[in-house]
């Protein structure tokens, strides 16, 4: 197997990776990718991720929050809705990218193990 030519990553402040550490905590909840994978499929209104996510509408407010703070998703009145919607495309690249690898590694195990 050919190998990658390594890069060397830019020199990042300690404040940047604060900000990064932040970013990524945001996601280490389950909850919000629950809502972030039902709004890849479209936007929806708080009470139509309630229905998709199975949470209380309490939880979906407040995670949404959690969501808007961190530049994920974007919320815009229309009426008496507020609907949701993904802010920022390159969160869905993420976490398909790590799916993907997690069913690689998964797939990989279960034919280590003997399975199919």
């Amino acid at each position: 197997m050919a190998t990658r030519p390594k890069k060397t990553p830019p020199p990042v402040s300690e404040e940047a990776l604060l900000l990064i550490a932040s970013w990524f905590r945001t996601l280490a909840e389950p909850s919000r990718l629950k809502i972030l994978r039902a709004l890849e499929e479209e936007e929806k209104n708080i009470t139509e991720l309630v229905e998709a996510t199975g949470l209380t509408q309490a939880n979906v407010s407040r995670h949404v929050q959690s969501l808007v703070d961190a530049g994920m998703v974007g919320r815009r009145k229309e009426g008496l809705s507020v609907i949701c919607f993904i802010a920022d495309p390159s969160i869905t690249d993420l976490c398909d990218t790590v799916c993907n690898n997690l069913l690689k590694r998964l797939s990989n195990q279960v034919k280590k193990l003997g399975g199919s």
